[in-house]
């Protein structure tokens, strides 16, 4: 697998878990279970933060003049990416929500 796979897997799996866990704290916070919430907030964050390090290193590539070929998997992970933060910012929403 190329160098470039790679990075474009490392980005959908940190972006998968991240929103996966971001679905789960809106579970626990409509469960009344607030710490549980949060916890799990911090934990995909932490995740989706790897997964912009990963990107970043596409941008900063690019920035120095290695041109980055498009892809379907490329494409693929930079969606990965924005739906995961729509998710977060719903859930930063719900669970606001669900505490009042």
């Amino acid at each position: 697998m190329g160098e470039m796979e790679q990075i474009c897997f490392q980005i959908i799996s940190c972006s998968g878990t991240a929103k996966s866990m971001y679905v789960e704290a809106i579970q626990k916070a409509k469960a009344n279970d607030y710490v549980g919430a949060k916890q799990l907030m911090e934990e995909a964050e932490n995740i989706f933060v790897d997964a912009h390090h990963v990107h970043a290193t596409l941008i900063q590539k690019e920035a120095s003049g290695e041109k980055t070929e498009f892809s379907l998997l490329l494409m693929h992970a930079e969606d990965q990416m924005a739906s995961c933060e729509t998710v977060k910012l719903l859930a930063q929403e719900l669970i606001e929500l669900y505490q009042k």
